[in-house]
């Protein structure tokens, strides 16, 4: 004798041949239902999306829990690793299966690609987890939570920060997302950054005091974000200071070009799919999207990206959206910015960068020639350090010429020099002309000897050691 459901599906065929549209998807449907009803198999689906934008964490949870759960028995699966990864990674492909035990009941897992017919929309991936109906219970209040701390555990172990941008192939070669990622590899840390120790020390006692005070937060109402300024001229290691807060709070850098972003709704869209534990960048602020005093016009409040829109997200409603964030401006030019970006409560920190100190020097000095002491030449690079505008990265230029640590400082000198006089120049256009000609002078007896002592120290034959 049939079962029941091979009877129901019986039936279901014969409908598809002698009942026509529309009242074959009725007679469908409610068939359909019985069968399930019928079934002692559940099914959840568990969607690479919730919605449109936000993306599920359980689904993330799914993909790289399953990639430890690999057998003998699965038939088709990928491995891949990056040159940070300490080892092989596994992920299952398409429409292949997983057997899990948990607790003594088995749970089959299913990965499936539904392919969009819409060569501008992404595919939609998700999993299908499938159980015996009397463990419903425990699938939801027991199995998924562990499924969850196990993700948890797995990443906080093994996780290779990333970055992401707009409009960028992920590792996989997948486009059609808001953001593509590649692993993050600066090696920027608070030790090698060429700025002052108590500025360091500063931003280190920030960044300990923010991702402690979670409850803190809860207690006051404010979401738990952190919102910083990072301004100075180009050059003074604004993008290094980036990298190394994410280096050592150990998060994923979302780096936003407001160019690309046309409306204040795609910006909503965007900004709702970043990650908790991760820093939002929007460099050069100033000159990245004009925002300053822009008005809405005839339209609507979401046809174009204006101010109120970008400072919605980051104190007002938007700004709940999600937790353990921090969001970071870089600018060179703090006084072009619209005063309402700087608003107490906006950005919590401001941090200049300034040209380079001799304190940065020698930071740059231990990085570069691997010295930890004190130099001969270091009197006469402190002196003009303190008279000229240098940047770090133009002296980090210079002392990658030679591995020699005579040579380069040399040219270390030689080269503050050279702007010194180029500074004197500018100077010497607001002068009379007698003092123009006195100061010429002096600066021509100045280059010989400088030049005579470059040749020196390039070829090796200086009379007394550096």
């Amino acid at each position: 004798m049939s079962s029941p459901p091979t009877v129901l599906s019986l039936t279901a065929s014969m409908v598809n041949n002698i009942i026509l549209d529309p009242a074959q998807y009725y007679f469908k449907s409610a068939i359909g239902y019985l069968i399930s009803l019928s079934s002692t198999r559940r099914t959840i689906v568990i969607h690479e999306f919730r919605g449109r934008i936000t993306r599920n964490e359980l689904y993330e949870a799914a993909e790289t829990y399953l990639g430890t759960k690999i057998s003998p028995d699965t038939k088709r699966f990928a491995v891949h690793k990056t040159k940070r990864e300490k080892k092989l990674n596994s992920s299952i492909e398409n429409n292949q299966e997983i057997v899990d035990i948990y607790q003594n009941v088995q749970l089959k897992w299913r990965f499936a690609i539904a392919e969009s017919q819409n060569p501008n929309k992404a595919d939609k991936k998700f999993f299908e987890l499938t159980f015996h109906k009397k463990f419903k219970e425990k699938v939801l209040d027991g199995y998924l939570p562990f499924v969850l701390e196990e993700y948890q555990k797995i990443t906080n172990n093994d996780k290779v920060r990333k970055l992401y941008a707009m409009n960028l192939s992920d590792d996989y070669g997948e486009i059609g997302r808001n953001w593509g990622s590649i692993n993050f590899e600066h090696p920027a840390t608070f030790e090698t950054l060429a700025i002052e120790e108590k500025t360091k020390k500063a931003i280190i006692k920030d960044l300990d005091k923010f991702v402690s005070r979670e409850e803190f937060y809860k207690t006051v109402g404010k979401p738990w974000k952190r919102g910083y300024l990072l301004y100075g001229p180009p050059g003074t290691g604004k993008s290094s200071l980036v990298a190394a807060m994410a280096n050592y709070l150990n998060y994923d850098i979302y780096d936003l070009e407001l160019t690309s972003v046309k409306t204040n709704a795609d910006l909503r869209r965007i900004l709702a799919t970043t990650t908790n534990r991760s820093i939002l960048v929007i460099e050069d602020i100033d000159c990245s999207v004009e925002l300053r005093n822009r008005q809405l016009g005839n339209g609507s409040y979401n046809k174009k990206l204006t101010l109120s829109g970008l400072l919605n997200f980051i104190d007002g409603l938007w700004s709940s959206c999600g937790d353990e964030r921090i969001i970071i401006f870089t600018t060179n030019y703090k006084d072009r910015l619209d005063p309402a970006l700087l608003r107490s409560g906006r950005m919590d920190m401001f941090i200049h960068m300034p040209y380079c100190t001799t304190q940065g020097f020698k930071v740059l000095a231990s990085n570069y020639l691997g010295i930890n002491g004190h130099h001969k030449l270091y009197g006469e690079i402190k002196g003009l350090i303190e008279d000229v505008q240098v940047t770090p990265a133009e002296i980090a230029g210079e002392l990658m010429k030679s591995d020699n640590a005579r040579i380069a400082l040399g040219e270390v000198v030689n080269f503050l020099k050279r702007k010194k006089f180029k500074e004197h120049d500018i100077e010497e256009d607001k002068c009379s002309g007698s003092e123009k000609e006195a100061k010429r002078m002096k600066r021509k007896k100045i280059a010989d000897r400088t030049t005579r002592n470059c040749r020196k120290i390039t070829t090796g034959v200086r009379s007394r050691r550096c």
